[in-house]
């Protein structure tokens, strides 16, 4: 499902977060949001989920603007996951994902065949079956990610939006989710995920959309919009931009400041 955001402005008080934003996220991206803390990227991803009010502007679900649907018709289509997913220690893996079909459930909320196979399917994707009877206290840190994901499937939407999804994980744990989120884009969910790692941006999304002080800054494939100029003015350091001898994806490095050059450093620093 297509998403289409115009002249999106959002902002907490006096304060604008987003500003005067337009793109288009097509039906089948995987795309992801970079850019420094504070620079709007957590902030647009709450516009598209409707989680925020806009100042101006708004986001089309499909032809339909996002603020005249229900939260039920929204979750039928849109799963968010936030950064940090709040309580269910003492839930089992099963349990969480059964709270995935609230929006689909009618006033009496008893389960049905597809809820029943809907969490079934869920659980699979996201690889937590084995996991179903566990509480999301005694899991790691990869494993409650992707059960938090698994209740996110289990809404069957056509689009889904996750905020630093790999935050806090080790190495192998962000690659996992990762590529659980490769897979569903294979199967056809759109995934718009920030992400602060930027070789984890180059590798697993099309398409990444840099924000700095509410902008975007840049908006393309990895391999075309992630060189080191443009990474610098978006993160205020210069970048090193090494080639994955596999893919051949881009893969930036910050260079530490006593490696420049003055020369270097005077180009840096410029606007």
């Amino acid at each position: 499902m297509r998403l289409s955001i115009q002249g999106l402005s959002l902002g907490y008080g006096r304060l604008t977060a987003v500003d005067d934003v337009s793109l288009d996220i097509e039906s089948g991206e995987m795309v992801s949001i970079v850019g420094p803390n504070g620079s709007g990227k957590s902030t647009l991803l709450r516009g598209l989920a409707r989680l925020q009010r806009p100042t101006r502007g708004r986001v089309l679900l499909g032809e339909t603007d996002i603020r005249s649907l229900g939260a039920r018709q929204v979750a039928r289509q849109l799963a968010v996951l936030p950064q940090s997913p709040d309580g269910g220690a003492d839930l089992t893996v099963r349990e969480l994902v059964y709270r995935g079909r609230f929006p689909h459930q009618g006033i009496l909320q008893r389960l049905t065949r597809a809820d029943v196979e809907a969490v079934d399917w869920a659980m699979k994707a996201a690889d937590v079956e084995l996991l179903a009877a566990r509480t999301l206290a005694h899991l790691s840190g990869g494993e409650r990610q992707r059960a938090w994901i698994a209740m996110a499937l289990a809404q069957q939407p056509r689009v889904l939006l996750l905020d630093e999804p790999t935050s806090f994980l080790d190495i192998a744990h962000q690659v996992e989710v990762m590529e659980l989120l490769q897979r569903l884009n294979h199967d056809g969910i759109t995934v718009v995920a920030v992400l602060h790692d930027l070789a984890l941006a180059a590798r697993y999304t099309r398409r990444v959309i840099a924000m700095r002080e509410g902008r975007v800054a840049f908006d393309g494939p990895p391999a075309e919009v992630m060189e080191p100029v443009g990474l610098a003015k978006v993160f205020g350091i210069a970048m090193t931009v090494l080639t994955d001898p596999e893919s051949g994806l881009p893969i930036p490095i910050p260079r530490s400041k006593a490696s420049l050059t003055p020369r270097d450093a005077i180009a840096t620093d410029r606007p």
